[in-house]
Protein backbone atom coordinates (compact mmCIF):
# COMPACT_ATOMS: atom_id res chain seq x y z
CA UNK A 1 0.00 0.00 0.00
CA UNK A 2 1.40 3.43 -0.76
CA UNK A 3 0.57 6.74 1.09
CA UNK A 4 0.74 8.78 -1.82
CA UNK A 5 -2.01 11.09 -1.98
CA UNK A 6 -2.45 11.58 1.57
CA UNK A 7 -1.94 14.47 3.67
CA UNK A 8 -1.38 15.83 6.86
CA UNK A 9 -1.14 19.38 9.07
CA UNK A 10 1.09 19.99 11.85
CA UNK A 11 0.11 22.52 13.97
CA UNK A 12 3.28 24.44 15.32
CA UNK A 13 6.75 24.20 14.16
CA UNK A 14 8.52 23.44 17.73
CA UNK A 15 11.10 20.67 17.53
CA UNK A 16 8.12 17.87 18.20
CA UNK A 17 6.33 19.27 15.30
CA UNK A 18 9.33 19.20 13.16
CA UNK A 19 10.46 16.02 13.71
CA UNK A 20 6.99 14.67 13.25
CA UNK A 21 6.44 16.70 9.89
CA UNK A 22 10.08 15.34 9.20
CA UNK A 23 8.57 11.12 9.78
CA UNK A 24 5.26 12.11 7.77
CA UNK A 25 6.84 13.29 4.92
CA UNK A 26 9.93 10.98 4.39
CA UNK A 27 7.01 8.26 4.67
CA UNK A 28 5.40 9.89 1.33
CA UNK A 29 2.81 12.18 3.32
CA UNK A 30 1.96 15.73 2.05
CA UNK A 31 2.70 17.57 5.12
CA UNK A 32 2.17 20.98 5.58
CA UNK A 33 3.56 22.45 9.26
CA UNK A 34 1.41 25.92 10.05
CA UNK A 35 3.30 28.20 12.50
CA UNK A 36 1.65 31.22 14.17
CA UNK A 37 4.85 33.16 14.76
CA UNK A 38 6.85 34.99 12.50
CA UNK A 39 9.84 32.72 12.65
CA UNK A 40 9.54 28.62 12.98
CA UNK A 41 10.94 26.70 16.79
CA UNK A 42 7.90 26.94 18.81
CA UNK A 43 10.13 27.47 22.27
CA UNK A 44 13.16 27.23 20.36
CA UNK A 45 12.14 31.01 18.73
CA UNK A 46 15.49 33.35 18.78
CA UNK A 47 16.30 37.07 18.71
CA UNK A 48 18.80 39.46 17.06
CA UNK A 49 19.77 42.64 18.61
CA UNK A 50 22.88 44.87 18.67
CA UNK A 51 24.69 41.72 16.99
CA UNK A 52 23.86 39.26 19.60
CA UNK A 53 21.59 36.28 18.84
CA UNK A 54 19.70 35.10 21.75
CA UNK A 55 17.87 32.04 21.92
CA UNK A 56 14.70 31.76 23.33
CA UNK A 57 14.49 28.27 24.07
CA UNK A 58 16.24 24.65 25.02
CA UNK A 59 19.87 25.12 25.20
CA UNK A 60 20.82 21.65 26.30
CA UNK A 61 21.37 18.89 23.27
CA UNK A 62 21.56 15.54 24.21
CA UNK A 63 20.78 11.82 22.97
CA UNK A 64 21.62 13.75 19.25
CA UNK A 65 20.96 10.58 17.38
CA UNK A 66 17.57 10.97 18.04
CA UNK A 67 17.50 13.76 15.69
CA UNK A 68 19.91 12.51 13.13
CA UNK A 69 17.37 9.21 12.40
CA UNK A 70 15.49 11.96 11.46
CA UNK A 71 17.67 12.56 8.41
CA UNK A 72 18.85 9.00 7.92
CA UNK A 73 15.15 7.83 6.89
CA UNK A 74 15.81 9.19 3.77
CA UNK A 75 19.36 8.67 3.53
CA UNK A 76 20.12 11.94 4.42
CA UNK A 77 23.34 13.23 6.68
CA UNK A 78 22.38 15.98 9.49
CA UNK A 79 26.13 17.50 8.99
CA UNK A 80 25.01 18.85 5.69
CA UNK A 81 22.34 20.81 8.04
CA UNK A 82 23.72 21.21 11.25
CA UNK A 83 26.89 21.65 13.29
CA UNK A 84 26.90 19.81 16.87
CA UNK A 85 29.35 21.02 19.24
CA UNK A 86 30.75 18.93 22.46
CA UNK A 87 29.87 21.24 25.19
CA UNK A 88 32.42 20.05 28.38
CA UNK A 89 31.78 20.43 31.38
CA UNK A 90 28.30 19.72 30.90
CA UNK A 91 27.70 21.57 33.72
CA UNK A 92 29.52 23.90 36.58
CA UNK A 93 27.17 23.79 39.59
CA UNK A 94 28.17 26.53 41.59
CA UNK A 95 26.82 27.07 45.49
CA UNK A 96 26.31 29.98 47.62
CA UNK A 97 29.76 28.69 50.00
CA UNK A 98 31.96 29.65 46.36
CA UNK A 99 32.14 25.88 46.40
CA UNK A 100 32.24 24.52 42.37
CA UNK A 101 31.41 21.13 40.46
CA UNK A 102 32.24 20.28 37.19
CA UNK A 103 29.57 17.47 35.52
CA UNK A 104 30.48 15.94 32.93
CA UNK A 105 31.05 11.75 31.48
CA UNK A 106 34.88 12.18 31.98
CA UNK A 107 34.42 9.26 34.56
CA UNK A 108 37.54 9.72 36.43
CA UNK A 109 37.48 13.36 36.93
CA UNK A 110 33.43 13.02 37.80
CA UNK A 111 34.88 10.36 41.00
CA UNK A 112 37.32 13.21 41.56
CA UNK A 113 34.84 16.09 41.75
CA UNK A 114 32.17 13.63 43.44
CA UNK A 115 35.62 13.07 46.30
CA UNK A 116 35.74 17.19 46.70
CA UNK A 117 32.43 16.73 48.53
CA UNK A 118 32.53 13.48 49.96
CA UNK A 119 34.98 10.28 49.29
CA UNK A 120 32.45 8.03 50.80
CA UNK A 121 29.95 8.71 47.64
CA UNK A 122 32.18 7.89 44.92
CA UNK A 123 30.52 3.96 45.36
CA UNK A 124 27.23 5.31 46.19
CA UNK A 125 27.50 7.47 43.08
CA UNK A 126 28.48 4.04 41.11
CA UNK A 127 25.83 2.22 42.09
CA UNK A 128 23.71 5.82 41.25
CA UNK A 129 25.07 5.30 38.05
CA UNK A 130 23.72 1.43 37.53
CA UNK A 131 20.01 2.62 38.73
CA UNK A 132 20.19 5.28 36.19
CA UNK A 133 21.12 2.83 33.57
CA UNK A 134 18.28 0.71 34.23
CA UNK A 135 15.64 2.95 34.37
CA UNK A 136 16.81 4.46 30.87
CA UNK A 137 16.61 1.31 29.54
CA UNK A 138 12.90 0.97 30.85
CA UNK A 139 11.45 4.26 30.49
CA UNK A 140 13.68 5.85 27.71
CA UNK A 141 14.98 2.66 25.15
CA UNK A 142 11.77 0.62 26.20
CA UNK A 143 8.77 3.19 26.28
CA UNK A 144 10.00 6.59 25.40
CA UNK A 145 8.67 6.32 21.37
CA UNK A 146 5.74 4.03 22.56
CA UNK A 147 2.37 5.44 22.30
CA UNK A 148 0.17 4.80 25.76
CA UNK A 149 -3.05 4.41 23.70
CA UNK A 150 -5.15 2.78 27.15
CA UNK A 151 -4.55 2.14 30.65
CA UNK A 152 -3.62 -1.80 29.38
CA UNK A 153 -0.41 -0.70 27.91
CA UNK A 154 0.30 1.08 31.34
CA UNK A 155 -0.59 -1.75 33.21
CA UNK A 156 2.10 -3.73 30.52
CA UNK A 157 4.85 -1.62 31.67
CA UNK A 158 3.63 -1.04 35.93
CA UNK A 159 5.44 -4.47 36.48
CA UNK A 160 8.96 -2.92 35.69
CA UNK A 161 8.85 0.27 36.74
CA UNK A 162 7.58 -0.63 40.08
CA UNK A 163 10.72 -3.09 40.37
CA UNK A 164 12.45 0.55 39.70
CA UNK A 165 10.59 2.48 42.27
CA UNK A 166 9.22 4.74 40.06
CA UNK A 167 6.49 5.81 42.84
CA UNK A 168 9.67 7.24 44.64
CA UNK A 169 10.99 10.54 43.90
CA UNK A 170 13.99 11.55 41.99
CA UNK A 171 15.58 13.29 45.30
CA UNK A 172 14.43 10.16 47.35
CA UNK A 173 16.24 7.87 45.24
CA UNK A 174 19.32 10.11 44.76
CA UNK A 175 19.39 10.18 48.49
CA UNK A 176 19.71 6.49 48.83
CA UNK A 177 22.43 6.53 47.08
CA UNK A 178 24.84 9.57 48.19
CA UNK A 179 25.11 11.39 51.57
CA UNK A 180 26.63 15.29 50.65
CA UNK A 181 23.43 17.26 50.27
CA UNK A 182 25.21 19.25 47.13
CA UNK A 183 25.78 15.83 45.45
CA UNK A 184 22.15 14.76 45.88
CA UNK A 185 21.19 18.20 44.41
CA UNK A 186 23.88 17.97 41.78
CA UNK A 187 22.31 14.76 41.06
CA UNK A 188 18.56 15.59 40.56
CA UNK A 189 18.44 19.06 39.36
CA UNK A 190 18.03 18.18 35.95
CA UNK A 191 13.83 16.95 36.20
CA UNK A 192 14.23 21.11 36.93
CA UNK A 193 15.07 21.17 32.93
CA UNK A 194 11.81 19.21 31.97
CA UNK A 195 9.12 21.02 34.58
CA UNK A 196 9.72 19.05 37.23
CA UNK A 197 10.03 19.01 41.16
CA UNK A 198 13.12 16.54 42.20
CA UNK A 199 11.13 16.85 45.27
CA UNK A 200 7.91 14.95 43.61
CA UNK A 201 8.99 13.95 39.92
CA UNK A 202 9.19 10.41 39.43
CA UNK A 203 12.78 8.49 39.89
CA UNK A 204 12.31 7.13 36.34
CA UNK A 205 13.32 10.46 35.56
CA UNK A 206 16.90 9.47 36.86
CA UNK A 207 17.22 8.28 33.39
CA UNK A 208 18.74 11.72 32.32
CA UNK A 209 21.61 10.87 34.09
CA UNK A 210 22.50 7.96 32.00
CA UNK A 211 21.11 10.03 28.81
CA UNK A 212 24.26 12.46 29.21
CA UNK A 213 26.74 10.26 29.92
CA UNK A 214 26.18 8.04 27.21
CA UNK A 215 25.36 10.65 24.51
CA UNK A 216 27.15 13.77 25.92
CA UNK A 217 25.92 17.15 25.83
CA UNK A 218 25.96 19.01 22.27
CA UNK A 219 25.79 22.34 21.13
CA UNK A 220 24.42 23.94 17.80
CA UNK A 221 26.75 26.20 16.36
CA UNK A 222 24.97 29.48 15.75
CA UNK A 223 22.24 28.50 18.04
CA UNK A 224 19.69 25.82 18.71
CA UNK A 225 17.70 27.64 16.15
CA UNK A 226 19.78 26.23 14.23
CA UNK A 227 18.78 23.28 14.34
CA UNK A 228 15.56 24.36 14.16
CA UNK A 229 16.33 26.23 10.62
CA UNK A 230 18.55 22.41 9.51
CA UNK A 231 15.14 20.48 10.46
CA UNK A 232 13.36 22.90 7.92
CA UNK A 233 15.58 23.04 5.65
CA UNK A 234 15.40 19.25 5.37
CA UNK A 235 11.68 19.12 5.78
CA UNK A 236 11.31 21.30 2.85
CA UNK A 237 14.14 19.45 0.65
CA UNK A 238 11.89 16.31 1.39
CA UNK A 239 8.95 18.03 -0.62
CA UNK A 240 6.91 19.48 2.51
CA UNK A 241 5.32 22.75 2.97
CA UNK A 242 5.90 25.39 5.58
CA UNK A 243 3.43 28.49 6.10
CA UNK A 244 4.85 31.44 8.74
CA UNK A 245 3.26 33.96 10.12
CA UNK A 246 -0.05 32.59 10.60
CA UNK A 247 -2.17 31.46 13.21
CA UNK A 248 -4.60 28.31 13.11
CA UNK A 249 -7.68 29.39 14.79
CA UNK A 250 -9.84 26.23 14.20
CA UNK A 251 -9.66 22.95 13.76
CA UNK A 252 -12.83 21.68 12.13
CA UNK A 253 -14.27 18.63 13.14
CA UNK A 254 -17.23 16.30 11.75
CA UNK A 255 -18.34 13.37 12.80
CA UNK A 256 -15.57 12.77 15.36
CA UNK A 257 -12.97 13.62 12.37
CA UNK A 258 -11.08 16.43 12.15
CA UNK A 259 -12.12 18.30 8.70
CA UNK A 260 -10.26 21.53 7.81
CA UNK A 261 -7.77 23.44 9.43
CA UNK A 262 -8.60 27.35 9.56
CA UNK A 263 -5.94 30.03 9.79
CA UNK A 264 -6.68 33.85 11.30
CA UNK A 265 -5.66 35.22 7.63
CA UNK A 266 -8.68 32.97 6.40
CA UNK A 267 -6.56 30.00 4.77
CA UNK A 268 -8.33 27.18 4.86
CA UNK A 269 -7.67 23.53 3.90
CA UNK A 270 -9.18 19.83 4.34
CA UNK A 271 -6.05 17.50 5.50
CA UNK A 272 -6.74 13.76 6.07
CA UNK A 273 -4.93 13.84 9.60
CA UNK A 274 -4.42 16.96 11.65
CA UNK A 275 -2.03 16.70 14.34
CA UNK A 276 -0.93 19.97 17.04
CA UNK A 277 2.28 20.60 18.37
CA UNK A 278 0.62 23.57 20.34
CA UNK A 279 0.06 23.73 23.91
CA UNK A 280 -2.47 20.73 24.74
CA UNK A 281 -4.68 23.01 26.54
CA UNK A 282 -4.66 25.72 23.62
CA UNK A 283 -5.09 22.61 21.50
CA UNK A 284 -8.22 21.31 22.82
CA UNK A 285 -9.85 24.12 24.20
CA UNK A 286 -9.55 26.88 21.67
CA UNK A 287 -8.45 24.51 18.03
CA UNK A 288 -11.40 22.15 18.61
CA UNK A 289 -13.54 24.97 20.66
CA UNK A 290 -16.92 24.32 18.25
CA UNK A 291 -16.19 20.59 19.13
CA UNK A 292 -17.67 18.62 22.16
CA UNK A 293 -14.62 16.99 22.73
CA UNK A 294 -12.40 20.03 22.80
CA UNK A 295 -14.70 22.05 24.56
CA UNK A 296 -14.70 18.43 27.81
CA UNK A 297 -10.68 18.15 27.41
CA UNK A 298 -10.39 21.64 28.08
CA UNK A 299 -12.34 21.09 31.12
CA UNK A 300 -10.39 18.04 32.26
CA UNK A 301 -7.29 19.72 31.59
CA UNK A 302 -8.11 22.56 33.80
CA UNK A 303 -7.82 20.32 36.52
CA UNK A 304 -4.28 18.73 35.73
CA UNK A 305 -1.49 20.39 37.40
CA UNK A 306 0.87 22.29 34.86
CA UNK A 307 4.84 22.79 35.45
CA UNK A 308 6.31 26.03 36.48
CA UNK A 309 6.88 29.14 34.44
CA UNK A 310 10.30 30.45 33.95
CA UNK A 311 11.75 33.99 33.79
CA UNK A 312 14.35 34.56 31.21
CA UNK A 313 16.86 37.79 31.24
CA UNK A 314 19.25 37.77 28.12
CA UNK A 315 21.69 39.92 28.36
CA UNK A 316 25.32 41.09 26.00
CA UNK A 317 28.19 41.88 27.41
CA UNK A 318 31.67 43.72 26.87
CA UNK A 319 34.45 41.26 27.14
CA UNK A 320 35.04 37.45 26.97
CA UNK A 321 34.04 35.22 30.13
CA UNK A 322 36.50 32.19 29.56
CA UNK A 323 36.14 31.16 33.15
CA UNK A 324 32.75 30.24 33.36
CA UNK A 325 30.86 27.57 31.78
CA UNK A 326 28.45 27.12 28.91
CA UNK A 327 26.02 25.62 31.24
CA UNK A 328 25.99 27.08 34.43
CA UNK A 329 23.86 26.25 37.77
CA UNK A 330 23.97 29.05 40.79
CA UNK A 331 22.58 27.22 43.80
CA UNK A 332 20.96 29.53 46.06
CA UNK A 333 20.91 28.92 49.88
CA UNK A 334 17.42 26.67 50.21
CA UNK A 335 16.59 23.70 47.66
CA UNK A 336 13.22 22.40 49.29
CA UNK A 337 12.44 25.10 50.04
CA UNK A 338 13.11 27.05 47.18
CA UNK A 339 11.21 24.38 45.29
CA UNK A 340 8.01 24.13 48.35
CA UNK A 341 7.50 27.98 47.21
CA UNK A 342 7.53 27.36 43.27
CA UNK A 343 5.56 24.03 42.67
CA UNK A 344 3.38 24.61 46.29
CA UNK A 345 3.25 28.24 47.78
CA UNK A 346 2.75 30.14 44.37
CA UNK A 347 4.75 33.31 46.29
CA UNK A 348 8.05 34.47 44.83
CA UNK A 349 10.76 34.25 47.25
CA UNK A 350 13.77 36.32 47.78
CA UNK A 351 16.04 33.73 47.04
CA UNK A 352 16.47 32.07 43.44
CA UNK A 353 18.21 29.16 41.85
CA UNK A 354 19.83 30.48 38.17
CA UNK A 355 20.19 28.27 35.12
CA UNK A 356 23.09 30.63 33.33
CA UNK A 357 23.26 29.77 29.90
CA UNK A 358 26.69 31.14 28.33
CA UNK A 359 26.78 30.26 24.43
CA UNK A 360 29.49 31.93 23.76
CA UNK A 361 32.05 30.51 25.55
CA UNK A 362 31.68 27.46 22.93
CA UNK A 363 30.01 29.67 20.05
CA UNK A 364 31.78 32.91 20.38
CA UNK A 365 29.76 33.78 16.80
CA UNK A 366 26.75 34.15 19.00
CA UNK A 367 27.80 37.79 20.02
CA UNK A 368 30.11 40.82 18.06
CA UNK A 369 33.59 40.21 18.91
CA UNK A 370 34.95 41.02 22.34
CA UNK A 371 31.76 40.51 23.57
CA UNK A 372 29.68 37.83 25.31
CA UNK A 373 26.12 36.80 24.92
CA UNK A 374 24.17 35.42 28.12
CA UNK A 375 20.85 34.12 29.68
CA UNK A 376 19.71 33.59 33.19
CA UNK A 377 16.78 31.69 34.00
CA UNK A 378 14.77 31.09 37.25
CA UNK A 379 11.97 28.78 37.84
CA UNK A 380 8.99 30.92 39.36
CA UNK A 381 5.50 30.00 39.80
CA UNK A 382 3.02 29.82 37.01
CA UNK A 383 0.61 32.54 36.39
CA UNK A 384 -2.38 30.49 38.07
CA UNK A 385 -0.23 30.07 40.95
CA UNK A 386 1.45 33.66 41.28
CA UNK A 387 -0.96 36.63 40.87
CA UNK A 388 1.39 39.33 40.07
CA UNK A 389 1.74 42.43 37.61
CA UNK A 390 4.45 41.73 35.75
CA UNK A 391 5.46 44.52 34.21
CA UNK A 392 6.27 45.84 37.80
CA UNK A 393 7.83 42.55 38.93
CA UNK A 394 10.02 41.81 36.18
CA UNK A 395 12.79 44.71 36.34
CA UNK A 396 12.53 43.88 39.86
CA UNK A 397 13.60 40.61 39.76
CA UNK A 398 15.64 41.29 36.79
CA UNK A 399 17.68 43.50 38.79
CA UNK A 400 18.19 41.01 41.69
CA UNK A 401 18.65 38.28 39.31
CA UNK A 402 21.91 40.74 37.52
CA UNK A 403 22.93 41.90 41.25
CA UNK A 404 23.41 37.67 41.86
CA UNK A 405 25.17 37.06 38.98
CA UNK A 406 27.64 40.27 39.88
CA UNK A 407 27.91 39.14 43.15
CA UNK A 408 29.19 35.80 42.16
CA UNK A 409 30.46 35.77 38.88
CA UNK A 410 30.73 39.24 37.34
CA UNK A 411 31.43 41.92 39.88
CA UNK A 412 31.23 45.13 37.10
CA UNK A 413 28.45 43.47 35.38
CA UNK A 414 26.10 46.28 35.29
CA UNK A 415 28.79 48.61 33.82
CA UNK A 416 29.17 45.78 30.87
CA UNK A 417 25.58 45.07 29.83
CA UNK A 418 25.80 46.34 25.97
CA UNK A 419 21.97 45.11 25.53
CA UNK A 420 19.45 43.25 27.94
CA UNK A 421 15.64 42.28 27.83
CA UNK A 422 13.44 40.00 30.06
CA UNK A 423 10.77 37.25 29.14
CA UNK A 424 8.31 36.32 31.67
CA UNK A 425 5.21 33.89 31.98
CA UNK A 426 3.20 36.62 30.29
CA UNK A 427 5.25 36.84 27.15
CA UNK A 428 4.80 32.37 27.14
CA UNK A 429 1.25 32.61 27.77
CA UNK A 430 0.64 35.43 25.07
CA UNK A 431 3.25 34.77 22.33
CA UNK A 432 2.97 30.46 22.67
CA UNK A 433 -0.59 29.92 24.25
CA UNK A 434 1.32 28.37 27.13
CA UNK A 435 -1.35 27.75 29.66
CA UNK A 436 -0.84 29.48 32.87
CA UNK A 437 2.49 30.72 30.91
CA UNK A 438 3.77 27.44 32.06
CA UNK A 439 7.15 26.62 30.61
CA UNK A 440 7.16 22.80 30.01
CA UNK A 441 3.13 21.53 30.10
CA UNK A 442 1.74 19.41 32.39
CA UNK A 443 3.89 19.04 35.15
CA UNK A 444 6.29 15.38 35.19
CA UNK A 445 4.34 13.82 37.73
CA UNK A 446 3.90 9.61 37.87
CA UNK A 447 -0.05 10.19 37.92
CA UNK A 448 0.12 12.85 34.64
CA UNK A 449 2.90 10.35 32.68
CA UNK A 450 2.32 7.69 30.21
CA UNK A 451 -1.08 7.13 29.71
CA UNK A 452 -2.35 9.54 32.35
CA UNK A 453 -0.65 12.65 30.01
CA UNK A 454 -2.22 13.36 26.34
CA UNK A 455 -2.61 10.44 24.37
CA UNK A 456 -0.69 10.77 20.91
CA UNK A 457 -3.67 9.94 18.89
CA UNK A 458 -7.01 11.78 20.28
CA UNK A 459 -9.39 9.03 21.87
CA UNK A 460 -12.60 10.44 19.90
CA UNK A 461 -11.51 12.16 16.77
CA UNK A 462 -9.55 9.73 15.55
CA UNK A 463 -7.24 11.76 12.97
CA UNK A 464 -6.54 14.02 15.42
CA UNK A 465 -3.28 13.79 16.75
CA UNK A 466 -0.46 15.67 19.41
CA UNK A 467 2.97 15.49 19.60
CA UNK A 468 4.99 17.66 21.91
CA UNK A 469 5.87 18.55 25.72
CA UNK A 470 2.26 17.83 27.03
CA UNK A 471 2.03 14.54 25.06
CA UNK A 472 3.92 11.36 26.00
CA UNK A 473 7.05 11.09 27.07
CA UNK A 474 6.77 14.85 28.11
CA UNK A 475 9.35 17.71 27.93
CA UNK A 476 12.38 18.51 26.55
CA UNK A 477 14.13 17.91 23.20
CA UNK A 478 14.60 14.00 23.35
CA UNK A 479 11.10 13.80 25.00
CA UNK A 480 9.48 16.05 22.33
CA UNK A 481 11.24 13.90 19.26
CA UNK A 482 10.31 10.82 21.02
CA UNK A 483 7.00 12.22 21.28
CA UNK A 484 7.00 12.65 17.34
CA UNK A 485 8.34 9.00 16.39
CA UNK A 486 5.25 7.72 18.91
CA UNK A 487 2.60 10.02 16.82
CA UNK A 488 3.92 9.22 13.42
CA UNK A 489 4.17 5.92 13.95
CA UNK A 490 0.57 6.45 14.92
CA UNK A 491 -0.53 8.32 11.99
CA UNK A 492 1.27 6.37 9.45
CA UNK A 493 -0.46 3.22 9.50
CA UNK A 494 -3.64 5.03 9.99
CA UNK A 495 -3.60 6.64 6.68
CA UNK A 496 -2.28 3.30 5.28
CA UNK A 497 -5.06 2.07 6.82
CA UNK A 498 -7.44 4.09 5.01
CA UNK A 499 -6.04 4.06 1.91
CA UNK A 500 -7.30 1.38 -0.77
CA UNK A 501 -5.22 -2.03 -1.81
Amino acid sequence: MSSEGKTACVIGSGFGGMALAIRLQSAGIQTTVIEARDKPGGRAYYWEKDGFTFDGGPTVVTDPDCLTQLWELTGHDMARDVELMKVSPFYRLNWPDGTNFNYSNDHEELFAEIAKLNPADVEGYKRFLEYSAGVYEEGYVKLGTVPFLDFKSMMKAAPALAQKQAYRSVYSMVSSFVESEKLREALSFHTLLVGGNPMKTSSIYALIHKLEMEGGVWWTRGGTNRLIAGMVRHFERLGGRMIVGDAVVQVHEENNRATEVETASGFRERFDAVASNADIMHSYRDLLSRSQRGWRMGKRLKRKKFSPGLFVVHFGLEGTWPGIAHHQILFGPRYKGLLDDIYDHGVLPQDFSIYLHHPTVTDPGMAPPGKSTFYALVPVAHMGKLKVDWDTVGPQLEKRILDEIGRRLIPDIHDRIVTKFSYAPKDFAHDLNAHLGSAFSLEPLLTQSAWFRGHNRDDVIRNFYLVGAGTHPGAGIPGVVGSAKATAGLMIEDLLESVPA
